[in-house]
């Protein structure tokens, strides 16, 4: 049940399509009728015809009876494209409408016009255009036209049978419009070509050419050209050609060469061609320069520069400048020059070549450097036995100087940058031959310097030997070989400098002091100078006798013996000497002791200094007397109750003396009148123990004290009278400083 309605409808919609195309079929549009076809253009046929009611397009189409080509269109006329030209079609046309198509009209013949010739254009001269173009199918005859493409002037027109035409008398660089067609038997003409052709411009007038020689450059100028768009300039010679291209009306040609003549030409430009002017300008450039450079120096002082010829060259100028900036120059139309030159300078030498051109080019600068100058104010520094300082002034052009030195057989050398020189290792006293040769490394030495001489100094004398005479002098002796030499030999030491000369082999001198050491030496010397002092010799003076000597008597028979120090002495020998005998001892110290010595007699006293190495000083003598001798036989008495008498033995000689008693209870002194023996003490306490001492008294004044002392009791019971008791004895002496 659910299948059937759907074969209904199914049913029902084939039925309506079916209807409808029986309704259609008897409503489709009227067949138009063509009025008129024809072509204008190669490639297509317009048709025109009457309008058919209700259609809303057309149809039209094109048979050659080698293919259909159709086109729809909304109305009359239309035409039909894509056809080939000189060709007959059939044409027909169909009228289309929303109920169909109709029927083909009745056909109508048309046929294609002519293609266009296609042209090819060109401008061989500037007021002249030539045309040309293929042939063209069915064409019995061609048309062309030329006129400004502004539409101003006049218009050229020819008609050919040919392909080619030339149009003349034109304006150059001018644009023109070109026209061609061709036209078949029935003189239809076809399509047309068109094309712009510009005539080439004319050639450049009034060309001027401006050589610039430092940079080797033409710069050409002319008057501008109608119709050109840029211009080409050419500078052309045997071997070569340069060229620069400009839109102005001038342009600059670079990197030319020296020595050469171009010939200038100057060519307009457009897109039709160019123009080469006529009269071509010729251009000589600056000589190149000149080669070949050679330089000599033949005699010293003198400069000669030659070169060889060169192209185009008139005239020749050399220059030469020194390194000091001073410049010389020579112009000749010859190939060499001379010139003065110094010596120590570099030269810098450069040759140009001239021309109406100008200056050639810079070539090659030479140097040549002339031999150094020798040092004319050598003097000597230093001067000594085997060794000569020199030294002089620098000089110019001096790089080395070497420095000779020649006696005899001997040759002595030496090499130094620096304007002075030490020559070692010279025979003293002996004149050599000096010459300082200045060098450099270009040139060398130049060995035309002058030489001097210049004689060392005195060699150095030998001391043989120092000797001293009977009055102290000392003689000093030397060996020397030395021609007119003075000598001169000097002892020195820390107390002083002595001297002495003699132009011989041996000199004095006096007044060196005791106690010092001295070096002594001998100097030469001449008008060169001083020697190196000889080796020196040591000299030892006597040792220096001391002062301050005194005797001071230690005991009864002795005597202490002192001094100060004397320079340079390391012992002494003190003698005392009597008509009795002698005392003597021998020391390293300031001082001795000298026993046995006899009581109140006269003695002599001698020193003797010694140094180390035995040299003996004979000191000053002076006299000393020995003291009274002790008094003996000291005795003591009483006198009262509280008197002492001491009684004693005197000595030989005359003397006094002096009287002492200590006691724990004081100390009691008395003095005896001249020439007594005893001495009273009053008022001396009893019950105590005294110590006595009897001493003589010197002249001057001095009491001596190395006398012997005695103890005594002192008692306060039994008599008043009679001796007191002994209790010993002291010997108390004064030991020696």
């Amino acid at each position: 049940m659910a299948g059937r309605p759907e074969k209904c409808f199914s049913l029902i919609r084939f039925t309506l399509l079916c209807l409808k195309m029986v309704i259609s079929s008897k409503t489709a549009p009227e067949i138009p009728t063509i009025d008129q076809a024809y072509s204008k253009i190669s490639n297509s046929i317009t048709v025109e015809w009457t309008t058919v009611p209700g259609a809303t397009s057309y149809l039209l189409t094109a048979e050659d009876g080698n293919t259909i080509i159709e086109t729809t269109v909304a109305n009359s006329p239309g035409t039909v494209t894509g056809l080939k030209a000189a060709t007959l079609y059939q044409i027909t046309i169909r009228s289309i409408s929303a109920s169909g198509q109709s029927q083909a009209s009745s056909p109508k013949q048309a046929k294609t016009v002519l293609a266009a010739p296609v042209l090819e254009v060109s401008s061989p001269s500037p007021d002249s255009i030539l045309v040309s173009w293929d042939a063209v199918y069915m064409a019995v005859g061609f048309s062309v036209s030329v006129m400004r493409a502004n539409g101003l002037g006049r218009i050229w027109k020819e008609n050919t049978t040919n392909t080619s035409l030339t149009f003349s008398s034109l304006d150059a660089g001018t644009l023109y419009t070109i026209k061609a067609y061709a036209w078949n038997a029935n003189g239809i003409p076809g399509d047309d070509s068109t094309r712009n052709q510009r005539t080439s411009p004319r050639a450049p007038a009034n060309i001027q050419v401006f050589f610039d020689s430092g940079a080797l450059k033409a710069s050409v100028s002319w008057t501008p050209t109608e119709g050109a768009f840029n211009y080409t300039v050419v500078a052309s010679s045997d071997s070569s050609q340069r060229s620069c291209s400009t839109t102005l009306s001038s342009c600059s040609i670079s990197s030319l060469q020296c020595g050469t003549e171009y010939l200038i030409s100057v060519s307009a430009n457009n897109d039709a061609g160019s123009s080469r002017s006529c009269s071509a300008p010729t251009l000589k450039t600056v000589a190149c320069a000149p080669g070949r450079v050679m330089i000599q120096e033949e005699p010293p002082g003198h400069l000669s520069v030659a070169w060889s010829n060169v192209e185009l060259g008139d005239y020749y100028v050399a220059f030469v400048k020194s390194d000091d900036g001073l410049e010389v120059h020579c112009n000749t139309s010859l190939t060499q020059c001379n010139f003065l030159s110094e010596c120590g300078f570099t030269y810098f030498i450069s040759v140009f070549a001239y021309n109406k051109a100008g200056q050639s080019p810079l070539g090659d600068v030479f140097n040549y450097t002339t031999a150094p100058c020798c040092p004319n104010d050598i003097s000597p520094v230093l001067v000594s036995s085997d060794r000569v300082e020199i030294a002089w002034s620098p000089v110019r052009g001096a790089e080395l100087y070497e420095t000779k030195a020649i006696a005899g057989y001997s040759v002595v050398e030496c090499n130094d940058t620096a304007p002075a020189c030490t020559l070692s290792a010279l025979d003293c006293d002996t004149k050599y031959n000096v010459t300082v040769y200045s060098f450099s490394e270009v040139r060398g030495s130049n060995l035309s310097c002058s030489s001097h001489f210049i004689t060392t100094a005195p060699c150095s004398p030998e001391i043989k030997n120092i000797s001293k005479d009977a009055f102290s002098m000392i003689n000093v002796h030397w060996r020397s070989t030395n021609e007119g030499a003075t000598y001169t030999v000097t002892a020195q030491g820390k107390k002083g400098l002595f001297q002495c000369s003699s132009t011989g082999e041996t000199c004095r001198m006096g007044g060196l002091p005791c106690g010092s050491m001295f070096s002594v030496t001998a100097v030469a010397e001449t008008q060169a100078g001083k020697s190196l002092p000889s080796y020196s010799v040591p000299l030892e003076t006597v040792p220096c006798c001391p002062t301050g000597l005194t005797a001071a008597q230690v005991t009864q028979s002795i005597i202490n013996v002192s001094w100060t120090v004397g320079a340079v002495a390391q012992t002494y020998v003190a003698v005392l000497e009597s008509y009795i005998g002698q005392s003597k001892c021998h020391t390293h110290q300031n001082h001795c002791l000298l026993g046995c010595i006899t009581c109140g007699i006269n003695y002599t006293v001698a020193l003797k200094a010694i140094s180390s190495t035995g040299l003996t000083a004979d000191c000053a003598y002076q006299s000393y007397s020995t003291s009274v001798c002790c008094p003996l036989g000291v005795k003591l008495y009483r006198l009262g109750p509280n008197g002492i008498r001491i009684y004693w033995q005197a000595s030989r000689g005359a003397a006094n003396y002096s009287t002492d008693l200590y006691g724990s209870k004081g100390i009691f002194t008395c003095a005896p009148h001249a020439g007594l023996s005893f001495c009273d003490i009053t008022n001396i306490p009893c019950g105590d123990v005294y110590t006595v001492m009897v001493s003589p008294v010197a002249e001057t004044g001095l009491k001596l004290t190395f006398c012997p002392k005695k103890i005594y009791s002192v008692t306060c019971s039994g008599s008043t009278l009679g001796m007191v008791i002994y209790r010993g004895k002291r010997n108390d002496t004064a030991s020696p400083r």
